[in-house]
Order: structure tokens, then sequence, then C-alpha cells
């Protein structure tokens, strides 16, 4: 298969693969391997002025190169993303920087769910506080 300078860039380089812990990271995951694709952000959360922002991201992910880059790319955007928020960008657009083929939208879709998981249990936490 073909991939996009982008795609090659991001799956070699695979920037900020890793963890993240501490009392502020938020951690989602989605997928499974045993079905191709799993993918895991780790979200440090900072309060600012009026709202809550991503300070910090990390990603472990196991799929195509396709997941791996749009995992990575994620995480290197994701500093300054309001807390809560949508991906910084959508599957569709992930899609079309990686120019990935419409049959792997569907893995695109886990790396959109990992993100999602890991903005619940953001907005959980905030629940639980006084």
């Amino acid at each position: 298969m073909n991939y996009n300078s982008l795609t090659r860039q991001y799956f070699e380089l695979a920037p900020q693969v890793g963890v993240l812990e501490g009392s502020d990271t938020y951690r989602g995951a989605a997928g499974s391997r045993a079905h191709g694709t799993w993918v895991q952000f780790d979200l440090a959360v900072q309060q600012e002025e009026a709202c809550a922002v991503v300070r910090e991201a990390r990603f472990l992910a196991y799929g195509c190169p396709y997941v791996i880059a749009a995992a990575a790319w994620i995480a290197k955007k994701a500093p300054g993303v309001q807390a809560g928020g949508a991906l910084p960008a959508s599957v569709l657009a992930l899609q079309q920087r990686f120019e990935a083929p419409v049959e792997k939208l569907g893995r695109l879709l886990a790396v959109e769910d990992a993100w999602n998981d890991a903005m619940k249990m953001w907005r959980g936490s905030m629940r639980s506080r006084p």
C-alpha cells in the first residue's frame, strides 16, 4: 500500500507515544487488539481562567499505519484543546489528511472513540469534585 508522506512521517516517528501519570491525567481507550485496532490516549488537563484545556497528550496504539499516524497527530495537536471537546480534527478530516482509503474509516473511528473515552473520564472526575 502507498502511504502519503504525512502518514509515513507520523507512523515512523510516532511523536507523543507513551503514557502519562498523575492526578490531572485521564485515560481513554477503544478497540481491541484481537480485532486489529486498539488506541489509548492519556490526556493531562489543567484548569485555566475560563476553562480546562489539554496540557499534554500521549498515546499507545495497535493497528495499521493510518491509525498510528492519526493517533500520533492528534496527540501532538491536543495541547491547548478545550477539555471535554471533540478531536482536534474530525474523522473525515483525518481520513483526508492521511489519505486513508474509505475502508479504513472504521479503524479511524477507534481513534475518535479513545479520545471521547478520555474526555468522558475527565467529565466524570469533574462531577465528583466538591
